[in-house]
């Protein structure tokens, strides 16, 4: 099953792609530039062993075309509509797993939220009720998913409308070894979302003797 990852040269979609590579996953790396994304995806397969899955770079129309039924969107806030008004007309069949935190320009320990509650709300009423858009890895670092050495610290909280859906994006990401809930609807984003400034505020603060932390669901008891 080829993944299409938009805003794959970025520091989310660039750890992302080496996970699910190595996973056994092939993965389309999309970018507004195909020739971009061609050199990225060239690094990135050169940082993994023989074993992993094939890396590709494309412009989104191309790694959308690519992808068999996910397409990730990993595009900074700023870029998100503006992506997702490009790509509508080829994501029909598709679901949209949106990564996007709408966080405050200039202050990334708070959320802007758009009128909708969240970025995943806004992706739904911007594509339309046919294409299912799911949002997860909100609360995953960068600099984990880049640290190919390391586990991924937390586990996955998986929102969106439609039960169907939810557990294949579930499904999806527990290739990248982590554990995934079923969070709920689509409206479950404007909670899960918030809680990626509160870990930024938390990772950057000189009180606190580690960084790159995130959330994980414990079972009483443990």
């Amino acid at each position: 099953m080829t993944l299409a990852i938009l805003g794959g040269t970025g520091p989310q979609g660039k750890g992302l792609a080496l996970r699910f590579a190595r996973a056994g996953l092939p993965v389309a790396l999309g970018s507004r530039e195909a020739a971009r994304a061609a050199e990225i995806a060239a690094e990135l397969q050169a940082m993994l062993p023989e074993s992993a899955a094939a890396i590709t770079g494309h412009d989104n129309a191309g790694a959308v075309a690519a992808a068999d039924e996910m397409v990730i969107l990993a595009v900074p806030w700023s870029g998100h509509n503006a992506t997702l008004e490009a790509i509508k007309g080829d994501l029909a069949g598709k679901i949209l797993v949106d990564i996007v935190v709408p966080l405050k320009e200039g202050d990334p320990k708070k959320v802007d939220m758009p009128p909708e509650g969240s970025a995943t709300e806004a992706a739904q009423a911007l594509l339309g009720p046919d294409i299912p858009v799911m949002g997860a890895l909100h609360n995953v670092s960068a600099h984990t998913l880049n640290d190919l050495d390391a586990d991924i610290n937390c586990d996955v909280l998986v929102c969106g409308n439609g039960l169907a859906p939810r557990k294949k994006v579930m499904e999806l990401v527990e290739h990248l070894g982590v554990t995934a809930y079923n969070a709920g609807d689509a409206e479950a984003a404007r909670c899960i979302e918030a809680i990626t400034p509160i870990l930024i505020r938390i990772n950057i603060s000189k009180a606190v003797p580690f960084s790159h932390a995130g959330l994980r669901i414990w079972a009483p008891g443990t």
